[in-house]
């Protein structure tokens, strides 16, 4: 895959990758409190764009090129759907685990977030899953530090996950983020600590760790979107947009209040 363009942000785009980053992250959060069985993938579609609309920003997947542009404002991957799947009619069930990824744009920026989250009571190994997802992505973000080396994060994130029995994808990767959802640098979930790009402050990324639990391999559905693990097993899903800073990691897609 090749690299793309890193964009140094200054001070003030930060802070507008702030303010878009608060709107997803409060699209999300009413995602997450409408999860439950019985509702549609496209019901919490409509939930999302609604409150992103509400705050006069933009739905940054909506449209997005691929093999035909993408047709929602989330992504909702379910059970052994890793990323990318399409809503629609399809009924959440209790029991299942269910993958939201949003992104939003604010005044020509994008913030772009996801969590995974349980239907009704889950399994005692879908809660593992979760738990371990949810710690990797914060073991990652606390090496998104100024001096810092992409592989230390990469490794940071795939040494956590393979050490409780997991697998990281090798085709999806975190990345940059700023004027457009896809800059430079590509963060994998798997890396050599000491190798890669010098992290330094105004670097801003979009980091995901994506679990699988029996396999690292993938294929993606006829709808050439709807990625899933090449064994059918469950995965998980979750990102924050981080900024470098000259001190803590600066995480732009926290809930907070607008």
């Amino acid at each position: 895959m090749a690299e793309r363009t890193v964009v140094i942000k200054s001070a003030d785009e930060i802070q507008t990758m702030r303010e878009a980053g608060r709107i997803n992250a409060l699209a999300l959060e009413a995602v997450r409190r409408a999860i439950r069985p019985g509702v549609s993938t496209k019901e919490l579609d409509q939930i999302a764009e609604d409150v992103i609309r509400k705050h006069k920003a933009i739905a940054a997947f909506k449209n997005y090129p691929g093999p035909y542009p993408y047709p929602a404002a989330i992504c909702v991957s379910i059970n052994e759907e890793l990323v990318h799947g399409i809503p629609g009619p399809r009924k959440l069930q209790e029991g299942e685990i269910v993958s939201v990824d949003c992104g939003t744009v604010l005044d020509g920026f994008v913030a772009d977030s996801a969590f995974t989250e349980g239907v009704g009571e889950i399994s005692p190994e879908s809660r593992h899953l979760l738990e371990v997802t949810e710690q990797a992505l914060y073991i990652g973000i606390n090496k998104m530090r100024s001096g810092y080396r992409v592989g230390d994060v990469s490794a940071a994130i795939q040494e956590y996950v393979e050490g409780h029995g997991y697998h990281v994808p090798r085709e999806y990767t975190g990345h940059g983020v700023g004027r457009q959802m896809h800059e430079g640098p590509l963060v994998p979930n798997f890396g050599i600590k000491g190798r890669g790009l010098v992290l330094r402050p105004g670097i801003t990324v979009a980091l995901e760790p994506m679990v699988l639990v029996g396999t690292h391999r993938t294929r993606v559905l006829p709808d050439q979107w709807t990625v899933v693990a090449a064994d059918n097993t469950l995965t998980a899903h979750f990102e924050h947009t981080v900024a470098v800073t000259d001190g803590d990691p600066y995480i732009l897609t926290d809930l907070e209040v607008i």
